[in-house]
């Protein structure tokens, strides 16, 4: 359906073009977020930064999500309770792994973004933009998070999600783009002839061009 991810983000572009007054800022989930929200960045006139999401996993099963954390000021820490109540898990465990993960997202500011600052949020329309959702886990907590932040307005822009996905997510945000919702979704790499594995290097040029920096190569 979308020969890239720069193609699917013009698309969704073309479907924003609404909140271009409301002066927005356009948040990817790194890292393959970046080239799609890029066009949409600049057909807004927007500045773009990253929403830096990280899984807080369980005790000795690292691959099962307690929650998350996003990246903020402060940092915040959203818990599936459900789970944290069914594995007994101490608060402390979840504290300890929620410290690592907060000095990982600000490993990754620094290498992607050279310590630029995050742009402040706090009442502004801010568009969450990735290339793709197969759960929605992260981007539930990164709306989430933005809602604790203090945005006033969070439209949420993915090429594709499944149909039930899609709906539960339209009733977490203000607005929700999305340009393709099959009942199955299968993998998001399937709605893609170019859907390669991003390397750093991608990103921070991308954000370099969209910041108007000198990329450092």
């Amino acid at each position: 359906m979308f020969r890239n991810r720069a193609e699917a983000g013009r698309r969704l572009a073309e479907r924003l073009l609404h909140l271009k007054n409301a002066y927005p800022v356009v948040l990817a989930l790194p890292r393959g977020g970046v080239p799609v929200a890029w066009p949409i960045a600049e057909a807004l006139s927007a500045p773009l930064d990253l929403l830096l999401v990280r899984k807080i996993g369980a005790p000795e099963q690292p691959e099962l999500a307690l929650g998350a954390v996003v990246e903020g000021e402060p940092p915040q820490i959203v818990v599936n309770d459900e789970i944290v109540r069914l594995l007994d898990v101490p608060p402390v465990a979840i504290a300890r792994e929620a410290a690592r993960q907060i000095d990982e997202i600000a490993r990754r500011r620094r290498l992607w973004l050279r310590e630029t600052p995050a742009v402040p949020l706090h009442g502004r329309t801010v568009v969450v933009v990735d290339d793709g959702i197969a759960t929605g886990a992260t981007v539930r907590a990164a709306l989430s998070a933005l809602a604790r932040a203090g945005a006033a307005r969070r439209v949420l822009a993915a090429p594709v999600a499944p149909r039930e996905t899609a709906e539960a997510l339209r009733g977490l945000c203000d607005e929700a783009v999305f340009l393709a919702e099959p009942p199955d979704l299968g993998s998001v790499g399937a709605f893609y002839g170019d859907f390669h594995q991003l390397e750093d290097a991608e990103v921070v040029a991308l954000l370099d061009r969209a910041a108007g920096r000198k990329s450092a190569g």
